[in-house]
């Protein structure tokens, strides 16, 4: 499980953080010998060791970032490949330059931007929008990697898609990853028959340590090895893409791939404590709304209050809230509208937002600004009101440094776990279902409309020292990508944190009030006080992203890295490191106790030792109880009973008393405490 508290290792990195300017950068792990000749930081194993071959051939990052994204399209095939897109992120050493590659889907000539609507004028349910041939934007990963190659690499195309071409023929073991996203997909996959031959033959799902074999994803590999990109997107291969498409009820033509153009942006930059922060722009809103977080929690002593804290939580909460509601009502591809980039982190516009944020309760309506106020470009025509409807996604990210300084992060997708679950018969690629990123809803800057490319999250992110990178990292998870970056930073730079600690680390997420999602080893007392204070956390913890990072010691020279433990990330060096993570131990599942307790809808996180029913009387121990509720022990002393050695209070003449209208529900065993 993530983990809850800080390690030996995290405590002398602190020691480090503190020392004067000259001092190694923060994040770096005591104890640990480097790499000097390169180093990948990858999701998946087979594709690490793709990386770490091509380095140590003498490959550049931009080399073997192609190849890693290759292979993971054998090895990942549920997460990104050549049926997706994304942004690779380049530091390029020589020039000293940072720039980016973007190969982000693209809407086809036919779209409306009412297509995901119904009769009733409603949006069609995700789970039916996502998986038709409507949601399939027209890809670009494989020019993306051309593109890259082309550019800035020193090895060719037919070079670096080998080891993909061999790791398709000859098979990859199914992970543990790999067996749950089939085995949780395997609906989506039976709707469209084709992939659910190849992941759940015979109609059986592939279990851990079965053998992937992939003959007809070997075969496209080989005629792009053979042909070159042109048989994607003019040849043989486009045909039958467009035409599964199509019967897929899709409005994608030949004319729409041939027309697809990779497009190299400038990153947008901006500082957080004296570093700069260079990151993905539009048509992605990861970079700025990241940079967003950062900069209003840089109004606080992060580490005076505390890694895990409540003023830590509540702050980061509510600038996430701030964050993200900019984030809805400005972010869209900006080659059709204005984006204000300088506004949403014009110091003056973080200083106003901030304001908004109170020390003892959550802000219940929290509203996007007006960033155009200190951006002097051109403000868009279009509402901008709309929010994701569909939180959670995937995608993978990968972090490479190679041994001449060059780094590459890079983010790529296929959106939601294999996609829209359409297979391309006979050459074995899932298509994405990038169009759903664009808003069902019509009348945002973020609509569907033809050769517009969808509002992302990916957030591929490269940390300068007095003008020198020594961090890169990213992560998939749809709109969490976003709180999975910054709340890493936080932890390197603000709580001092190694890298692999400050990845391992409990995350949250929230996106607008009251919700939050939490990971696993936040303290039960903590997130007690924050829904006292309004925060409605969920009942349960789960997941959150998978980052993978590479860090550079300016002092040493030596390349470190770090791996999330939600996927089976996987640590490289050419001379030195080698790291993988272990599975997670499946979560306990926390039995409901006597009742389950609602405090205004939302269910608190008791455990069951904590709750007792006595003689029809619902008991809660007394400080847990009085943490959800706000109150002093002092007002209820005379009301607390030992049970089993422990002091507990009676929860309806508690909760009464301090004003709550209190409810039992015997079906549900459910008692309702309500008050505005």
């Amino acid at each position: 499980m993530k983990k809850a508290k800080l390690t030996a290792l995290s405590l002398l990195t602190v020691v480090a953080f503190t020392l004067p300017a000259q001092a190694k950068v923060p994040g770096v792990p005591e104890g640990v010998d480097g790499a000097t000749k390169g180093i990948v930081a990858v999701s998946h194993p087979a594709a690490a060791q793709v990386g770490k071959d091509i380095l140590a051939q003498g490959g550049n990052a931009v080399d073997a970032a192609a190849a890693i994204q290759l292979a993971l399209n054998v090895a990942e095939p549920y997460m990104s490949g050549l049926g997706g897109g994304g942004f690779m992120m380049i530091y390029l050493k020589e020039q000293n330059k940072v720039t980016v590659i973007d190969s982000r889907e693209v809407a086809p000539a036919k779209v409306r931007p009412d297509m995901f609507l119904q009769a009733d004028g409603k949006p069609v349910p995700f789970e039916e929008r996502h998986t038709n041939g409507l949601a399939v934007g027209i890809p670009g990963t494989l020019l993306g990697v051309e593109k890259a190659l082309e550019s800035y690499g020193t090895m060719e195309l037919a070079d670096v898609i080998e080891p993909a071409i061999e790791l398709a023929s000859e098979g990859v073991p199914v992970n543990w990853v790999t067996a749950d996203s089939i085995e949780n997909s395997l609906d989506k996959l039976k709707k469209h028959e084709t992939a659910a031959k190849v992941f759940a033959p015979g109609g059986e799902p592939l279990k851990e340590g079965d053998l992937l074999v992939q003959p007809d994803l070997a075969k496209t590999l080989q005629l792009i090895h053979d042909k070159g990109t042109s048989v994607f997107y003019k040849g043989e291969i486009a045909q039958a893409l467009v035409k599964e498409v199509e019967e897929t009820g899709g409005v994608m033509t030949a004319q729409d791939l041939q027309a697809y153009r990779v497009k190299e942006r400038e990153p947008v930059r901006g500082t957080f404590r004296g570093y700069e922060v260079v990151t993905m722009g539009p048509p992605s809103s990861g970079g700025l709304t990241m940079l967003q977080i950062l900069k209003l929690m840089e109004g606080y002593d992060n580490q005076k209050d505390g890694f895990g804290s409540v003023p830590y939580l509540h702050h980061l909460i509510e600038a996430n809230h701030l964050a993200y509601a900019d984030r809805a009502a400005y972010m869209a591809d900006e080659d059709v509208y204005p984006v204000p980039k300088q506004g949403l982190i014009d110091d003056r516009y973080i200083e106003e937002r901030r304001k908004a944020i109170r020390e003892d309760m959550a802000n219940t309506d929290v509203q996007a600004g007006d960033a155009w106020k200190y951006d002097p470009g051109k403000k868009p025509v279009a509402a901008m009101n709309l929010r994701d409807a569909s939180l959670v996604k995937q995608t993978t990210h990968f972090s490479v440094m190679d041994q001449w300084g060059n780094l590459v992060s890079y983010t790529t997708t296929i959106e939601d776990v294999f996609g829209s679950g359409i297979m391309v018969p006979g050459y074995g690629f899932m298509l994405n279902n990038e169009l759903t990123d664009f808003d069902a809803v019509p009348g945002g800057v973020n609509q569907v409309e033809p050769g517009k490319r969808p509002r992302s999250s990916m957030t591929p992110t490269i940390v300068l020292k007095d003008g020198k990178p020594f961090l890169a990292l990213g992560s998939p998870g749809g709109s969490t990508i976003i709180a999975s970056v910054s709340q890493t930073l936080l932890n390197v730079i603000d709580h001092g944190m190694s890298i692999q600690d400050a990845i391992l680390a409990p995350r949250i997420f929230t996106s607008s009030y009251p919700s939050v999602t939490w990971e696993a080893g936040l303290d039960q007392d903590v997130i007690l006080q924050l829904m006292a204070m309004g925060h409605a956390f969920e009942p349960q913890s789960s997941n959150i992203g998978n980052v993978q990072a590479i860090l550079y010691d300016l002092e040493t020279g030596k390349m470190y890295g770090g791996a999330d433990d939600t996927r089976e990330g996987t640590i490289l060096g050419v001379d030195a490191v080698a790291f993988k993570t272990a599975e997670q131990e499946a979560p306990q599942e926390e039995p409901v106790g006597a009742f389950v307790l609602q405090i205004n809808g939302v269910v608190y996180p008791y455990k069951a030792d904590q709750k007792r029913m006595v003689d029809g009387v619902a008991y809660v121990q007394a400080d847990k109880l009085l943490l959800g509720l706000n109150a002093e022990f002092a007002e209820f002393r005379q009301k607390a009973v030992a049970i089993d050695g422990k002091g507990f209070l009676p929860v309806k003449k508690v909760a009464e008393a301090l004003g709550y209208q209190v409810e039992w529900n015997a079906e549900e065993r459910t008692l309702h405490l309500l008050k505005q």
